[in-house]
Formats: structure tokens, sequence, C-alpha cells
């Protein structure tokens, strides 16, 4: 309940009454498991392992390639959606484009986006630490899913209050997908891809379930991986001292978002990446496009020469790809 008077407002507690988290850090702490998320977690991976064999010996191409597109979509729906434009406000889009990235996000099902954000402002804010709700300095398996396996660090629920949400509670595509998630959610990232190879190729139940299920476990590890192995694994050309990392692999793998040592240091820009590496940033390639037609605007990036200079102080001697400079 909100405080209703002066007074009451006064004795509520600021960010400064806090300890402050310096990263990386980890204190001792009891896990409490969620069981019901163990076994969606469970049952979902397992179909999607039954989904893979039945992709290499009984489903048709047309189902194939229909869940390979809505995995692209939906990545890109939670990159250039959930990520770049709705959390770090890095470009500005209109209705039209708000409203597909809206339906891609859905596809994607990692909650709903105001969910993903809040989370993501929390990660930025208290990276690594008990307040980042999937702090990687507790390793891979808690950063990749462990997190989502058991209660929120009590950190996290403690000074969740302090971040900004008012933007996205103001958003009326984001209030409407919220408001009607669980039938919405429902028909768009399971009951249509499931149907429609069904009604309109002839595919089983049974492979366009697994399949469609398969698809949807890979979104989730696509981005789980910018969690835990872009904090783990790679190179740090632009700042040193924290720990995400450029990763290749996770770029190829999220649409180019595994660019993150430069995407901490710079998380307005809507490359994520520094300039010249768009073969592995479909996402960056998705926004200009729009960016050409008008539908996305204020697209923001950082002056190459301060990235260079930030390079100079702050980094490992490596460029983004990895290589050490000047060799």
């Amino acid at each position: 309940m909100a405080p209703n008077t002066i007074e009451e407002r006064c004795l509520e507690p600021t960010e400064g009454d806090f300890e402050k988290l310096i990263a990386p850090q980890a204190a001792p702490r009891k896990f409490q498991i969620v069981y019901r998320n163990i076994l969606t977690f469970g049952y979902g991976h397992i179909a999607a392992l039954y989904g893979l064999y039945l992709a290499v010996t009984q489903a048709m191409w047309s189902t194939i390639f229909f869940n390979f597109t809505l995995f692209v979509l939906a990545n890109i729906g939670v990159t250039a959606g959930a990520h770049r434009l709705w959390t770090h406000r890095a470009y500005k889009a209109k209705m039209p484009l708000q409203i597909i990235l809206m339906f891609m996000n859905t596809l994607a099902f990692q909650n709903t986006a105001m969910d993903w954000v809040r989370d993501h402002r929390m990660h930025h804010r208290y990276s690594d630490t008990d307040a980042d709700p999937h702090n990687a300095t507790r390793g891979f398996f808690y950063s990749h899913v462990g997190w989502l396996l058991v209660k929120k660090h009590e950190e996290v629920k403690k000074r969740g209050k302090f971040i900004d949400m008012s933007d996205i509670y103001a958003n009326p595509v984001l209030i409407f997908q919220r408001k009607y998630a669980i039938p919405f959610i429902g028909s768009v990232c399971f009951l249509l891809p499931t149907l429609v190879p069904v009604f309109c190729w002839g595919e089983s139940l049974k492979v366009a379930w697994h399949m469609c299920l398969l698809r949807y476990i890979m979104n989730l590890n696509s981005t789980f991986l910018v969690n835990s192995a872009a904090h783990l694994w790679g190179n740090k050309p632009y700042d040193q001292s924290i720990k995400p990392v450029q990763n290749k692999i996770v770029s190829f793998i999220a649409c180019g978002e595994g660019f993150h040592n430069y995407h901490h240091v710079y998380p307005w820009d809507y490359r994520t990446a520094e300039l010249g590496n768009n073969g592995l940033n479909l996402t960056t390639l998705f926004i200009d496009f729009f960016a050409k037609i008008g539908w996305a605007y204020d697209l923001k990036t950082v002056p190459q020469e301060a990235i260079e200079s930030r390079a100079k102080k702050t980094g490992d001697g490596t460029d983004l790809w990895g290589k050490i400079k000047g060799v």
C-alpha cells in the first residue's frame, strides 16, 4: 500500500539507506526453490529435445523453416523491442513498429515486456551483485537459468522500487500485452505456431507441438546466454574492470547481443556494439531498415573518438573482435 501522508512518505527508505553493492558481489544465501518453475522448465527442455529428434526424423521442411523464421522474429522481439527500445530507450519507434515488436516479443514469451524491462534495468543498475536478478558472480548455471528456479534475492526485492518504470507503465502497447497476457501470449507463442503447420500443410499435431517447444526453448536459451556466457567468457576491449565480455558466439545466436562489454559501457547505443560488426548484429540491421522508412528514429550512438579514448584508458588491449591491437 502506498504511503498517504507526508510523514509516511518521509519514513519510506531511500536507496541511500542501503549498503552500496560493489561488483562482483555475491553474499552467502539460502536458496528457496520454486518447484513449479522446475517442472515447467524441465518439461519444456525435455519436450524440446524430443522436438529436435522429430526435426531430423519426421518434421516437414515447411515446419522447420516456419519455426526457424519464428525463432528469428522472436529473438528480435526481445533484442530490438524489450531490450534496445523499451529498456534502454536507445531509439524511438512509431506506433506501428511498437505493435510489430510487441507481437514479436510475445512470440518469445519471456514474461511480459514490462517484467523483462524491470529485471533488465535492475541488471544494469546493480550488475553482478545480489541486486542483479541474474547475478553472474554466482556462476554460469545461476545466471543462465538458475535464477528463475529460485525465489528472488531479498536485495532484488527491496531495491526494485527504485527503478523508474513510469515510461513503461504509460505505454499503451505494453499495457495491452500485460492486460491480456494469458490468452494473448498463449495464442501467439504456443497455439498459433502449433496450429498453422497442422492446418496449412498437414503436419502432425505431435510434430507441430514439439517443434513449437523446440523453437521456444531455443529462444529462451539464446537470451539466457547473454546473461551467462557474455558475462563470463570473452575479451574486454572497453572496460576490463567489469564482468561483461565480448562473445562472438553469443552475438551470432542472439542477433548481435554478445558484444556485451561494449553494451555495459554504453547501454544507450542502439547498436549495442561498436560500428563495423553488423555481420553478427541482425538487430541493428532490423532497426536500420525501419529507420530508413521512418518508423524508427532518434537512434543514439557513441562518437568513435569517445569509444577509442575509453578503450585506451580502461580496455584490455584487444579490439571488438578479440584480437590484440597492433598485432
